[in-house]
């Protein structure tokens, strides 16, 4: 089958792409392309609708049918899917003539039983399903688990939820049972915490212990940037620890999670940011306000967002619009920088800055997609 065209802007013929490279799907003049964290055009390719990259390959349409490109635009698998999902821990969907079964990133089959629906791989495990039951499978295609479960959710951080009964548990990718399906809800697993609700009580696991928080009618999971996490008592919200105390007093109409030390905190329909202890560390004076990121800035909206510093000196001036984007290697993408890049939108479209509020590659696109590995 014939390749379309693609013009390939590399410095050498032999050139590759890095496995800690970030490539981002562009989109121009009705045209799927790849750029760089630099700016830089990767790959521009003459498709109409691409995915991104993943495992080193990138879905893409030709004519009605799906197929793979590596990062030179060569076709690796050929275009005869109906359907293709990306690439995770080496393995992808796809369907043919109403069939769905796992492709390796050579194209070769994995030869699974038969599976009543079929599931995503991530964390090096999928669902399986038989009857009403679920179990899992690795990406041999061996069965890990049998299918025992009512359900299994997503993994995360090698981790996922697991109901049994009624009941909901922790479980991880080898299929040991890391929490007994013993709460009426549970959250995702976190190593600075995990919040669960048994019966009307709400509280978090301490060494496999459920403590209940006194007064909280809910909690937000843990994430991996702080031993805090926030939680609502009456219809103020404060913040908890892994222990179940209050540390934070529910004094906020809102809140965003910790990150950096701060967190973005509401009264009086304003937001600001507090530390740890809960003191005021930038006032409360922003319509919106979203976490800080590694590089030390957060996103501020007035009528557009800007970004401040953790002095709350505004470094990047409020003339954009911004949003999380899709990112299916990140559980929660972030609004903001992330390794010193932000996805931002203008009246000239999506692009990307650096900390300094420059544009990378001085270009805009149609619609920008966050930065991933390519391999």
């Amino acid at each position: 089958m014939k390749t379309k065209f693609i013009s390939i802007l590399c410095l050498l013929i032999g050139f590759s792409i890095s496995n800690a490279q970030e490539i981002s799907l562009v989109f121009n003049d009705g045209k799927v392309g790849y750029i760089d964290t630099s700016g830089n055009s990767v790959l521009q390719t003459e498709f109409k609708k691409a995915g991104s990259f993943s495992n080193g390959l990138a879905a893409a349409l030709e004519g009605k049918k799906w197929g793979f490109i590596d990062l030179t635009g060569k076709w690796v698998i050929q275009p005869e899917y109906d359907r293709v999902k990306a690439f995770n821990s080496g393995l992808a969907l796809v369907q043919k003539e109403d069939n769905w079964h796992y492709i390796n990133t050579n194209g070769e089959v994995l030869n699974v039983e038969t599976s009543e629906k079929y599931f995503d791989f991530n964390d090096g495990v999928a669902i399986f399903k038989k009857g009403e039951q679920v179990g899992l499978i690795g990406t041999d295609g061996k069965l890990i688990v049998e299918p025992k479960f009512a359900s299994i959710k997503k993994f995360w951080y090698g981790h996922a939820k697991f109901k049994k009964g009624e009941l909901w548990g922790l479980i991880d990718t080898k299929g040991k049972i890391v929490v007994p399906a013993e709460y009426d809800a549970i959250g995702t697993f976190s190593e600075n915490g995990i919040w669960a609700k048994k019966g009307t009580d709400i509280g978090v696991l301490v060494n496999g212990k459920f403590t209940v928080i006194p007064g909280a009618i809910k909690i937000w999971d843990f994430n991996s940037e702080s031993k805090l996490t926030y939680a609502k008592k009456g219809e103020k919200i404060g913040f908890v620890n892994s222990k179940g105390e209050w540390v934070i007093e529910p004094n906020f109409d809102k809140v965003r999670a910790f990150s950096n030390g701060l967190a973005p905190a509401m009264q009086n329909k304003k937001w600001g940011y507090i530390n740890e202890k809960g003191d005021v560390v930038i006032d409360y004076q922003y319509k919106d306000a979203e976490t800080f990121s590694a590089d030390g800035l957060a996103p501020v909206k007035e009528k557009l967002w800007g970004f401040i510093d953790k002095s709350g000196k505004l470094v990047i001036p409020m003339e954009y619009d911004i949003s999380a984007g899709f990112s299916f290697l990140q559980k929660n993408a972030l609004k903001g920088f992330n390794n010193g890049i932000a996805r931002v939108k203008t009246k000239k479209g999506w692009g990307f800055i650096n900390t300094k509020g420059e544009l990378l590659g001085g270009k805009w696109y149609k619609n920008a997609e966050n930065f991933a590995p390519a391999k």
